[in-house]
């Protein structure tokens, strides 16, 4: 059996990693070089200029304000739209009261439907609801003003997405509408996997349902959440982030650049004021964001593997 064993590894992995390493390594170290130049992204021309794009970007007040905001994204759209969904997932599983001639342990009733409705943004794309939200938040015409003035609070009608206080926060409400239907839909796989003799075992020593979540939904949903965690802090550190922003905030990135992320501060460099190599830096920063939001996810929540 061990006869080529490693031949056959080869064989099978050798295509994958050649595409891998083309197409997603290959392009990090043209960033990272294209990083030390001083290339427009229209010439071929372009010379070296060492670490200036790091200084300058270092000195940038810009960078660091999209810094930030990308920082606020990776930490609390996760938290909040984890919360969010463990929640309703273990209500969908766990939540219902105990019917007569049932199982213990059962949830809501209707939970089926619920599922659905919780699932429904992930049928639409992001830009649609970007677009969605943006007449929503619109301060004239708006759903949520409009809303307001019929139930008599005509003084309260704020600019949203016009207002720097409230635009950022806007926007990561909309990230979060759109992404905690798949984390419901994937805690509820994983807690219908959960044998129910835990449950009612748990339910039989006094445990109530806030005790059962911490001391036995959690820990077995660990490795889901913690991987949960990773995936969406990726997605709001580039491409959803990137794409509500352009598309609901104006500028885009503002106002006062108050809704600049850092993906949207590259692609504004590269496309839209010509500084590739400064573009690349950015893209180098974010870059190391990315895997060090990923290590320190990984390492805090590192624990020890529950098994049922």
């Amino acid at each position: 059996m061990q006869h080529g064993k490693y031949r056959f590894i080869v064989g099978f992995l050798a295509l994958p990693l050649g595409l891998y390493a083309l197409f997603v390594v290959w392009p990090f170290i043209q960033s990272i070089y294209y990083s030390f130049t001083d290339w427009t992204g229209l010439s071929p021309e372009f010379k070296m200029v060492g670490l200036d794009n790091y200084r300058r970007m270092l000195d940038d007040d810009i960078f660091w304000k999209s810094l930030w905001h990308s920082l606020l994204f990776a930490l609390l759209v996760p938290l909040v739209t984890l919360g969010l969904a463990l929640f309703l997932a273990f209500m969908i599983n766990v939540g219902g009261r105990r019917r007569k001639g049932g199982p213990a342990v059962s949830g809501v009733r209707g939970s089926s439907f619920y599922k659905i409705v919780y699932f429904f943004p992930q049928v639409l794309s992001i830009a649609i609801v970007a677009l969605l939200f943006a007449f929503a938040y619109n301060p004239d015409s708006g759903a949520i003003n409009s809303f307001l003035r019929g139930i008599g609070l005509d003084h309260v009608q704020p600019l949203w997405l016009g207002d720097p206080d409230l635009a950022l926060w806007c926007v990561m409400a909309v990230l979060v509408w759109s992404t905690v239907g798949f984390f419901v839909v994937l805690f509820t796989a994983g807690m219908a996997s959960i044998p129910a003799d835990l449950y009612e075992a748990a339910l039989l020593d006094g445990a109530d349902r806030a005790t059962t979540f911490f001391r036995v939904t959690l820990p077995l949903l660990w490795d889901t959440v913690q991987s949960g965690w990773v995936y969406l802090g990726i997605l709001a550190l580039g491409a959803e982030s990137f794409a509500v922003v352009q598309i609901m905030t104006t500028g885009p990135g503002g106002p006062d650049y108050s809704t600049t992320v850092m993906v949207l501060y590259v692609y504004q460099k590269a496309f839209r004021d010509g500084q590739a190599a400064y573009a690349t830096t950015i893209g180098v920063a974010l870059l190391v964001v990315t895997l060090a939001f990923a290590a320190v996810v990984m390492r805090l929540g590192r624990r020890e593997r529950l098994e049922y």
